[in-house]
Protein backbone atom coordinates (compact mmCIF):
# COMPACT_ATOMS: atom_id res chain seq x y z
CA UNK A 1 0.00 0.00 0.00
CA UNK A 2 1.36 3.49 -1.30
CA UNK A 3 1.77 5.97 1.74
CA UNK A 4 2.17 9.64 1.56
CA UNK A 5 5.89 9.33 1.92
CA UNK A 6 6.24 6.71 -0.98
CA UNK A 7 4.09 8.96 -3.26
CA UNK A 8 6.12 11.56 -2.92
CA UNK A 9 9.45 9.15 -3.39
CA UNK A 10 7.51 7.72 -6.74
CA UNK A 11 7.21 11.82 -8.19
CA UNK A 12 10.99 12.07 -7.66
CA UNK A 13 11.89 9.37 -10.15
CA UNK A 14 12.82 10.98 -13.56
CA UNK A 15 11.24 9.75 -16.73
CA UNK A 16 13.03 7.55 -19.16
CA UNK A 17 13.00 10.05 -21.13
CA UNK A 18 14.07 12.32 -19.26
CA UNK A 19 17.09 9.66 -17.98
CA UNK A 20 17.97 9.01 -21.41
CA UNK A 21 18.58 12.67 -22.58
CA UNK A 22 20.79 13.18 -20.24
CA UNK A 23 24.62 13.98 -20.98
CA UNK A 24 25.79 11.14 -19.33
CA UNK A 25 23.29 8.82 -21.25
CA UNK A 26 23.73 10.40 -24.39
CA UNK A 27 27.18 9.62 -24.40
CA UNK A 28 26.75 5.91 -23.41
CA UNK A 29 24.25 5.56 -26.23
CA UNK A 30 26.87 6.93 -28.63
CA UNK A 31 28.88 3.45 -27.18
CA UNK A 32 25.99 1.01 -26.47
CA UNK A 33 22.84 2.42 -28.84
CA UNK A 34 19.63 4.38 -28.02
CA UNK A 35 17.96 1.60 -27.29
CA UNK A 36 20.27 -0.10 -24.99
CA UNK A 37 20.66 2.50 -22.89
CA UNK A 38 16.49 3.28 -22.74
CA UNK A 39 16.43 -0.55 -21.86
CA UNK A 40 19.08 -0.19 -19.26
CA UNK A 41 17.60 2.95 -17.82
CA UNK A 42 14.11 1.18 -17.97
CA UNK A 43 15.45 -1.76 -15.69
CA UNK A 44 17.33 0.87 -12.99
CA UNK A 45 14.10 2.84 -12.81
CA UNK A 46 12.02 -0.26 -12.25
CA UNK A 47 15.08 -1.12 -9.52
CA UNK A 48 14.60 1.81 -8.22
CA UNK A 49 10.73 1.54 -8.01
CA UNK A 50 10.83 -1.87 -6.29
CA UNK A 51 13.13 -0.44 -3.49
CA UNK A 52 10.60 2.04 -2.70
CA UNK A 53 8.09 -0.05 -2.68
CA UNK A 54 10.03 -2.23 0.03
CA UNK A 55 11.14 0.55 2.18
CA UNK A 56 14.75 0.38 1.00
CA UNK A 57 15.00 3.71 0.26
CA UNK A 58 14.57 6.83 2.35
CA UNK A 59 14.58 10.39 0.95
CA UNK A 60 18.34 10.52 1.32
CA UNK A 61 19.08 7.38 0.13
CA UNK A 62 16.57 7.79 -3.17
CA UNK A 63 18.85 11.70 -3.99
CA UNK A 64 21.72 9.64 -3.70
CA UNK A 65 20.78 6.61 -6.30
CA UNK A 66 19.42 9.80 -8.43
CA UNK A 67 22.89 11.25 -8.56
CA UNK A 68 24.37 8.04 -9.78
CA UNK A 69 22.18 7.38 -12.42
CA UNK A 70 24.68 7.73 -15.34
CA UNK A 71 26.89 4.97 -13.64
CA UNK A 72 23.87 2.21 -12.86
CA UNK A 73 22.89 2.51 -16.00
CA UNK A 74 26.38 1.58 -17.65
CA UNK A 75 26.72 -0.63 -14.82
CA UNK A 76 23.78 -2.16 -16.17
CA UNK A 77 24.57 -1.69 -20.00
CA UNK A 78 27.66 -3.91 -18.95
CA UNK A 79 25.76 -6.48 -17.40
CA UNK A 80 23.34 -7.45 -20.04
CA UNK A 81 25.80 -6.77 -22.90
CA UNK A 82 28.43 -9.06 -21.84
CA UNK A 83 28.52 -13.05 -21.95
CA UNK A 84 26.52 -14.74 -19.86
CA UNK A 85 28.55 -18.38 -20.73
CA UNK A 86 31.85 -17.44 -19.12
CA UNK A 87 34.95 -19.65 -18.29
CA UNK A 88 35.24 -20.91 -14.75
CA UNK A 89 37.62 -22.58 -12.47
CA UNK A 90 36.71 -25.90 -11.52
CA UNK A 91 38.56 -27.05 -8.66
CA UNK A 92 35.95 -29.48 -7.54
CA UNK A 93 37.94 -32.90 -8.74
CA UNK A 94 35.34 -33.79 -10.85
CA UNK A 95 36.75 -34.30 -14.02
CA UNK A 96 33.28 -34.42 -16.20
CA UNK A 97 31.28 -31.82 -14.31
CA UNK A 98 28.43 -32.09 -16.40
CA UNK A 99 27.00 -28.24 -15.38
CA UNK A 100 30.71 -26.97 -15.99
CA UNK A 101 30.75 -28.34 -19.69
CA UNK A 102 32.28 -31.70 -18.92
CA UNK A 103 35.38 -32.39 -21.04
CA UNK A 104 37.49 -29.68 -21.68
CA UNK A 105 38.88 -29.03 -25.18
CA UNK A 106 42.91 -29.77 -26.09
CA UNK A 107 44.91 -26.96 -27.86
CA UNK A 108 44.85 -28.21 -30.44
CA UNK A 109 41.14 -28.69 -31.03
CA UNK A 110 40.70 -24.96 -30.00
CA UNK A 111 43.76 -24.32 -32.54
CA UNK A 112 41.37 -26.24 -35.64
CA UNK A 113 38.15 -25.12 -34.47
CA UNK A 114 39.88 -21.36 -35.27
CA UNK A 115 41.18 -21.96 -38.75
CA UNK A 116 38.18 -23.86 -39.86
CA UNK A 117 35.62 -21.44 -38.33
CA UNK A 118 37.93 -18.26 -39.70
CA UNK A 119 36.82 -18.84 -42.94
CA UNK A 120 35.68 -21.55 -45.48
CA UNK A 121 36.69 -25.29 -45.69
CA UNK A 122 36.16 -28.50 -47.47
CA UNK A 123 33.33 -29.78 -44.95
CA UNK A 124 31.53 -31.50 -48.08
CA UNK A 125 33.84 -30.95 -50.61
CA UNK A 126 35.95 -33.33 -52.28
CA UNK A 127 38.96 -31.54 -53.09
CA UNK A 128 40.34 -34.26 -55.21
CA UNK A 129 37.60 -34.96 -57.56
CA UNK A 130 36.46 -31.27 -57.08
CA UNK A 131 32.56 -32.40 -56.64
CA UNK A 132 30.21 -32.79 -53.40
CA UNK A 133 31.44 -34.48 -50.86
CA UNK A 134 30.57 -36.14 -47.14
CA UNK A 135 31.74 -34.08 -43.58
CA UNK A 136 31.82 -37.82 -42.35
CA UNK A 137 34.93 -38.23 -43.75
CA UNK A 138 37.16 -36.23 -42.28
CA UNK A 139 36.45 -38.33 -38.61
CA UNK A 140 35.64 -41.92 -40.09
CA UNK A 141 38.94 -42.13 -41.47
CA UNK A 142 40.43 -41.82 -38.30
CA UNK A 143 37.86 -43.95 -36.11
CA UNK A 144 38.45 -46.64 -38.51
CA UNK A 145 41.94 -46.38 -37.60
CA UNK A 146 41.69 -46.45 -34.24
CA UNK A 147 39.19 -49.11 -34.28
CA UNK A 148 39.09 -51.57 -37.45
CA UNK A 149 42.74 -51.59 -36.89
CA UNK A 150 42.29 -53.04 -33.68
CA UNK A 151 39.58 -55.70 -34.70
CA UNK A 152 40.37 -56.62 -37.92
CA UNK A 153 42.28 -60.22 -36.74
CA UNK A 154 38.99 -60.72 -34.80
CA UNK A 155 36.56 -59.40 -36.40
CA UNK A 156 36.30 -59.15 -40.36
CA UNK A 157 33.84 -56.90 -41.29
CA UNK A 158 34.64 -53.09 -41.76
CA UNK A 159 33.99 -50.70 -38.84
CA UNK A 160 32.14 -47.08 -39.14
CA UNK A 161 31.34 -44.51 -37.24
CA UNK A 162 28.66 -41.53 -37.93
CA UNK A 163 28.52 -38.43 -35.68
CA UNK A 164 25.42 -36.58 -34.54
CA UNK A 165 24.65 -34.21 -31.61
CA UNK A 166 25.03 -36.34 -28.60
CA UNK A 167 24.60 -39.36 -27.36
CA UNK A 168 20.52 -39.57 -26.50
CA UNK A 169 20.32 -38.38 -30.60
CA UNK A 170 22.54 -41.41 -31.23
CA UNK A 171 21.00 -43.71 -29.32
CA UNK A 172 16.93 -42.60 -31.23
CA UNK A 173 18.84 -42.52 -34.66
CA UNK A 174 19.94 -45.83 -33.90
CA UNK A 175 16.92 -47.48 -32.56
CA UNK A 176 14.24 -45.74 -35.05
CA UNK A 177 16.85 -47.36 -38.02
CA UNK A 178 17.14 -51.07 -36.44
CA UNK A 179 13.78 -51.43 -34.61
CA UNK A 180 11.09 -49.13 -36.37
CA UNK A 181 7.86 -50.88 -35.27
CA UNK A 182 9.22 -53.71 -34.04
CA UNK A 183 10.44 -54.84 -30.56
CA UNK A 184 13.99 -54.37 -28.59
CA UNK A 185 15.01 -56.29 -25.44
CA UNK A 186 16.49 -54.59 -22.58
CA UNK A 187 16.82 -55.99 -18.98
CA UNK A 188 14.92 -54.17 -16.46
CA UNK A 189 17.94 -53.54 -14.56
CA UNK A 190 19.05 -51.53 -17.36
CA UNK A 191 15.98 -48.96 -17.96
CA UNK A 192 18.07 -46.32 -16.54
CA UNK A 193 17.44 -42.41 -16.04
CA UNK A 194 20.61 -40.31 -16.31
CA UNK A 195 20.59 -36.30 -16.15
CA UNK A 196 17.93 -34.07 -17.39
CA UNK A 197 15.46 -36.82 -17.17
CA UNK A 198 16.82 -39.13 -19.85
CA UNK A 199 15.12 -42.07 -19.90
CA UNK A 200 15.38 -45.34 -22.07
CA UNK A 201 11.95 -46.31 -21.95
CA UNK A 202 11.30 -42.33 -23.32
CA UNK A 203 13.62 -42.49 -25.88
CA UNK A 204 12.43 -45.66 -27.59
CA UNK A 205 8.79 -44.57 -27.30
CA UNK A 206 10.33 -41.26 -29.19
CA UNK A 207 12.19 -43.43 -31.83
CA UNK A 208 9.17 -45.97 -32.76
CA UNK A 209 10.81 -48.90 -31.10
CA UNK A 210 8.26 -51.09 -28.94
CA UNK A 211 10.27 -51.72 -25.59
CA UNK A 212 10.12 -55.61 -24.00
CA UNK A 213 11.56 -55.77 -20.97
CA UNK A 214 13.36 -58.84 -19.42
CA UNK A 215 14.58 -60.42 -16.29
CA UNK A 216 14.36 -58.22 -13.10
CA UNK A 217 15.93 -55.40 -11.78
CA UNK A 218 19.00 -57.08 -10.47
CA UNK A 219 18.87 -60.42 -12.43
CA UNK A 220 18.78 -60.59 -15.79
CA UNK A 221 20.05 -64.08 -18.09
CA UNK A 222 20.78 -64.81 -21.36
CA UNK A 223 18.16 -67.78 -21.13
CA UNK A 224 15.23 -64.64 -20.48
CA UNK A 225 16.18 -62.34 -23.76
CA UNK A 226 16.21 -65.96 -25.72
CA UNK A 227 12.53 -66.81 -24.34
CA UNK A 228 11.54 -63.10 -24.95
CA UNK A 229 12.48 -63.33 -29.07
CA UNK A 230 9.74 -63.49 -31.59
CA UNK A 231 9.15 -62.38 -34.80
CA UNK A 232 8.53 -59.04 -33.91
CA UNK A 233 12.41 -58.83 -32.46
CA UNK A 234 14.50 -56.57 -34.47
CA UNK A 235 17.11 -55.55 -31.56
CA UNK A 236 19.18 -56.71 -28.83
CA UNK A 237 19.37 -53.45 -26.38
CA UNK A 238 22.34 -53.09 -23.23
CA UNK A 239 22.57 -49.71 -21.79
CA UNK A 240 25.50 -49.42 -19.69
CA UNK A 241 24.81 -49.03 -16.07
CA UNK A 242 27.23 -45.76 -16.06
CA UNK A 243 25.46 -43.60 -13.24
CA UNK A 244 24.79 -46.32 -10.99
CA UNK A 245 25.74 -49.56 -9.20
CA UNK A 246 22.95 -52.77 -8.48
CA UNK A 247 25.28 -54.88 -5.70
CA UNK A 248 24.16 -57.91 -3.84
CA UNK A 249 22.22 -60.77 -5.11
CA UNK A 250 22.84 -59.81 -8.90
CA UNK A 251 23.09 -61.36 -12.19
CA UNK A 252 23.71 -60.16 -15.78
CA UNK A 253 23.64 -61.54 -19.25
CA UNK A 254 27.49 -61.02 -20.78
CA UNK A 255 27.79 -59.40 -23.46
CA UNK A 256 29.59 -62.17 -25.76
CA UNK A 257 26.62 -64.62 -24.67
CA UNK A 258 24.02 -61.79 -25.97
CA UNK A 259 26.27 -61.64 -29.08
CA UNK A 260 26.23 -64.79 -29.71
CA UNK A 261 22.52 -65.41 -29.44
CA UNK A 262 21.78 -62.30 -31.51
CA UNK A 263 24.11 -63.76 -34.19
CA UNK A 264 22.03 -66.93 -33.33
CA UNK A 265 18.84 -65.57 -34.34
CA UNK A 266 20.22 -62.58 -36.89
CA UNK A 267 19.23 -59.77 -35.22
CA UNK A 268 21.71 -56.98 -34.03
CA UNK A 269 23.30 -56.10 -30.76
CA UNK A 270 23.41 -53.02 -29.70
CA UNK A 271 25.15 -51.57 -26.97
CA UNK A 272 24.29 -47.89 -25.26
CA UNK A 273 28.21 -47.51 -23.43
CA UNK A 274 26.92 -43.65 -22.54
CA UNK A 275 30.57 -42.29 -21.91
CA UNK A 276 32.62 -44.61 -23.80
CA UNK A 277 36.55 -44.90 -23.64
CA UNK A 278 38.83 -44.89 -26.74
CA UNK A 279 41.85 -46.04 -24.40
CA UNK A 280 42.66 -48.47 -21.66
CA UNK A 281 40.79 -46.95 -18.51
CA UNK A 282 43.06 -49.48 -16.13
CA UNK A 283 46.52 -47.51 -16.67
CA UNK A 284 44.59 -45.05 -14.55
CA UNK A 285 43.12 -47.24 -12.16
CA UNK A 286 39.63 -47.73 -13.43
CA UNK A 287 38.14 -50.91 -13.73
CA UNK A 288 34.98 -52.01 -14.23
CA UNK A 289 34.48 -49.18 -17.22
CA UNK A 290 34.15 -51.12 -20.21
CA UNK A 291 35.73 -49.14 -23.95
CA UNK A 292 34.24 -48.97 -27.26
CA UNK A 293 37.17 -51.62 -28.35
CA UNK A 294 36.00 -54.08 -25.20
CA UNK A 295 32.06 -53.72 -26.82
CA UNK A 296 33.06 -54.69 -30.54
CA UNK A 297 35.65 -57.28 -29.67
CA UNK A 298 32.57 -59.12 -27.58
CA UNK A 299 30.68 -58.99 -30.46
CA UNK A 300 28.50 -56.17 -30.25
CA UNK A 301 27.20 -54.73 -34.07
CA UNK A 302 26.35 -51.53 -33.09
CA UNK A 303 28.10 -49.11 -29.91
CA UNK A 304 26.94 -45.33 -28.92
CA UNK A 305 28.84 -43.39 -27.05
CA UNK A 306 29.50 -39.87 -26.11
CA UNK A 307 32.08 -37.23 -27.81
CA UNK A 308 32.34 -34.97 -24.33
CA UNK A 309 32.79 -37.79 -21.58
CA UNK A 310 35.95 -40.22 -21.55
CA UNK A 311 36.69 -39.64 -25.04
CA UNK A 312 37.88 -35.93 -23.90
CA UNK A 313 36.38 -34.35 -27.26
CA UNK A 314 33.27 -31.73 -28.02
CA UNK A 315 29.47 -32.60 -27.54
CA UNK A 316 28.88 -35.03 -30.03
CA UNK A 317 26.89 -38.61 -30.19
CA UNK A 318 28.68 -41.80 -32.03
CA UNK A 319 27.76 -44.68 -33.19
CA UNK A 320 30.65 -47.28 -34.25
CA UNK A 321 29.67 -50.34 -35.78
CA UNK A 322 29.25 -52.81 -38.54
CA UNK A 323 29.71 -51.22 -41.87
CA UNK A 324 25.95 -52.05 -43.60
CA UNK A 325 24.07 -51.12 -40.16
CA UNK A 326 26.01 -47.78 -39.89
CA UNK A 327 25.09 -46.77 -43.43
CA UNK A 328 21.35 -47.49 -43.14
CA UNK A 329 21.84 -45.37 -39.95
CA UNK A 330 23.18 -42.53 -42.13
CA UNK A 331 20.63 -42.62 -45.07
CA UNK A 332 17.88 -42.08 -42.11
CA UNK A 333 16.15 -38.79 -43.01
CA UNK A 334 16.59 -38.06 -38.92
CA UNK A 335 20.62 -38.65 -39.73
CA UNK A 336 20.59 -34.60 -41.24
CA UNK A 337 18.22 -33.23 -38.29
CA UNK A 338 20.85 -34.53 -35.76
CA UNK A 339 24.24 -34.36 -37.90
CA UNK A 340 26.55 -31.77 -36.17
CA UNK A 341 28.28 -29.12 -38.16
CA UNK A 342 32.50 -27.64 -39.03
CA UNK A 343 33.04 -26.91 -35.48
CA UNK A 344 32.43 -30.12 -33.83
CA UNK A 345 33.96 -31.82 -36.13
CA UNK A 346 37.33 -29.82 -36.13
CA UNK A 347 37.66 -30.62 -32.22
CA UNK A 348 36.54 -34.11 -32.70
CA UNK A 349 39.11 -34.51 -35.88
CA UNK A 350 41.83 -32.69 -33.58
CA UNK A 351 41.03 -35.13 -30.23
CA UNK A 352 41.01 -38.26 -32.34
CA UNK A 353 44.63 -37.42 -34.16
CA UNK A 354 45.95 -36.85 -30.77
CA UNK A 355 44.92 -40.77 -29.99
CA UNK A 356 46.48 -41.79 -33.29
CA UNK A 357 49.61 -40.21 -32.47
CA UNK A 358 49.27 -41.70 -28.50
CA UNK A 359 49.68 -38.47 -27.91
CA UNK A 360 46.96 -38.70 -24.73
CA UNK A 361 48.10 -35.93 -22.27
CA UNK A 362 47.46 -33.11 -24.82
CA UNK A 363 43.93 -34.05 -24.00
CA UNK A 364 42.73 -32.59 -20.80
CA UNK A 365 40.86 -35.01 -19.72
CA UNK A 366 42.79 -37.80 -20.09
CA UNK A 367 45.57 -35.91 -18.59
CA UNK A 368 43.84 -34.85 -15.54
CA UNK A 369 43.35 -38.56 -15.05
CA UNK A 370 46.99 -39.77 -15.19
CA UNK A 371 48.20 -36.84 -12.72
CA UNK A 372 49.56 -38.60 -9.49
CA UNK A 373 48.31 -37.66 -6.09
CA UNK A 374 52.17 -36.93 -5.38
CA UNK A 375 51.87 -34.42 -8.01
CA UNK A 376 48.39 -32.74 -6.97
CA UNK A 377 50.47 -32.54 -3.38
CA UNK A 378 53.05 -30.98 -4.98
CA UNK A 379 50.89 -28.29 -6.04
CA UNK A 380 48.32 -28.07 -3.03
CA UNK A 381 51.94 -27.18 -0.92
CA UNK A 382 52.66 -24.69 -3.19
CA UNK A 383 49.64 -22.57 -3.31
CA UNK A 384 49.24 -22.99 0.35
CA UNK A 385 52.39 -21.20 0.92
CA UNK A 386 51.21 -18.26 -1.38
CA UNK A 387 48.09 -17.75 1.00
CA UNK A 388 49.30 -17.91 4.01
CA UNK A 389 47.59 -15.64 6.28
CA UNK A 390 46.24 -15.58 10.18
CA UNK A 391 42.98 -15.26 8.61
CA UNK A 392 42.85 -18.21 6.36
CA UNK A 393 43.52 -21.78 7.57
CA UNK A 394 44.97 -24.30 5.36
CA UNK A 395 45.41 -27.94 5.85
CA UNK A 396 46.48 -30.22 3.20
CA UNK A 397 44.30 -33.29 3.32
CA UNK A 398 43.98 -36.43 1.68
CA UNK A 399 40.80 -36.89 -0.55
CA UNK A 400 39.39 -38.64 -4.21
CA UNK A 401 38.52 -36.98 -7.54
CA UNK A 402 35.87 -38.61 -9.60
CA UNK A 403 35.64 -38.54 -13.21
CA UNK A 404 31.95 -37.48 -13.30
CA UNK A 405 29.88 -37.41 -16.37
CA UNK A 406 28.50 -40.68 -15.17
CA UNK A 407 31.42 -42.83 -15.96
CA UNK A 408 32.81 -44.94 -13.80
CA UNK A 409 30.33 -44.33 -10.81
CA UNK A 410 32.51 -46.75 -8.08
CA UNK A 411 35.67 -45.51 -8.93
CA UNK A 412 37.88 -42.56 -7.46
CA UNK A 413 41.58 -41.13 -7.95
CA UNK A 414 43.05 -40.86 -4.94
CA UNK A 415 44.26 -37.16 -4.38
CA UNK A 416 45.44 -34.02 -2.08
CA UNK A 417 42.76 -31.45 -1.28
CA UNK A 418 43.57 -28.03 0.09
CA UNK A 419 40.66 -28.57 3.00
CA UNK A 420 40.48 -24.22 4.47
CA UNK A 421 38.35 -22.34 6.96
CA UNK A 422 38.10 -18.51 6.83
CA UNK A 423 37.81 -16.26 9.54
CA UNK A 424 34.07 -14.47 9.68
CA UNK A 425 32.80 -16.54 6.94
CA UNK A 426 31.15 -19.93 7.05
CA UNK A 427 31.76 -22.24 3.96
CA UNK A 428 29.27 -21.74 2.19
CA UNK A 429 29.91 -18.07 2.49
CA UNK A 430 33.15 -18.50 1.60
CA UNK A 431 32.23 -20.89 -1.58
CA UNK A 432 29.91 -18.23 -2.69
CA UNK A 433 32.85 -15.59 -2.39
CA UNK A 434 34.77 -17.52 -4.52
CA UNK A 435 32.19 -17.95 -6.92
CA UNK A 436 31.63 -13.96 -7.36
CA UNK A 437 35.62 -14.06 -8.23
CA UNK A 438 36.77 -13.13 -11.78
CA UNK A 439 36.62 -15.80 -12.88
CA UNK A 440 34.49 -17.70 -10.52
CA UNK A 441 36.06 -20.53 -8.74
CA UNK A 442 33.47 -23.22 -8.19
CA UNK A 443 34.34 -25.64 -4.81
CA UNK A 444 32.93 -28.55 -3.01
CA UNK A 445 32.00 -27.94 0.29
CA UNK A 446 32.35 -30.84 3.27
CA UNK A 447 32.50 -30.84 7.14
CA UNK A 448 32.08 -26.80 7.45
CA UNK A 449 35.32 -26.68 5.25
CA UNK A 450 36.14 -25.57 1.71
CA UNK A 451 37.64 -28.22 -0.33
CA UNK A 452 39.80 -27.51 -3.36
CA UNK A 453 40.77 -30.09 -5.69
CA UNK A 454 43.65 -29.01 -7.83
CA UNK A 455 43.48 -31.99 -10.40
CA UNK A 456 40.74 -30.57 -12.45
CA UNK A 457 42.79 -27.02 -12.01
CA UNK A 458 44.73 -25.94 -14.96
CA UNK A 459 48.23 -25.66 -13.48
CA UNK A 460 48.67 -21.51 -15.17
CA UNK A 461 45.03 -20.96 -13.13
CA UNK A 462 47.08 -21.39 -9.89
CA UNK A 463 47.67 -17.77 -10.03
CA UNK A 464 44.01 -16.86 -10.40
CA UNK A 465 43.21 -19.20 -7.40
CA UNK A 466 45.64 -17.52 -5.15
CA UNK A 467 44.20 -14.04 -6.09
CA UNK A 468 41.16 -14.76 -5.31
CA UNK A 469 42.12 -16.47 -1.89
CA UNK A 470 44.15 -13.51 -1.43
CA UNK A 471 41.16 -10.88 -2.20
CA UNK A 472 38.70 -12.54 0.01
CA UNK A 473 40.91 -12.63 3.00
CA UNK A 474 41.84 -9.05 3.18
Amino acid sequence: MKTAATSELFRKLPSVDDVTSAPGATLLAASYGHDSVVDAARSVLARLRQEITSGLLDEAALELALSGLAVAIENQLLHALSYSLRPVINATGVILHTNLGRAPLGEAALEHIRETAAGYSNLEFDLAGGERGKRDVHVDRLFRRLLHEELKTERPASVSTIVVNNNAAAVLLALNTLADDGEVIVSRGELVEIGGSFRIPDVMVKSGAILREVGTTNRTRTADYERAITERTRLLLRVHRSNFEITGFTEQALTAELATLARKHGIPLMEDLGSGALFDLRSVGISGEPGVLDSLRNGVDVVTYSGDKLLGGPQAGLISGGAELVTRMRSNSLFRALRVDKLIYAALEATLLAYVRHDHDSIPTLRMMRITKEAIGKRAEALAARIATPKLRVEIIDGESIVGGGAAPSSALPTRLLAMTCEGLSADQFSGRLRGSDPSIIVRVEEGRVLLDLRTVFPEQDTAVAAALDGIVR
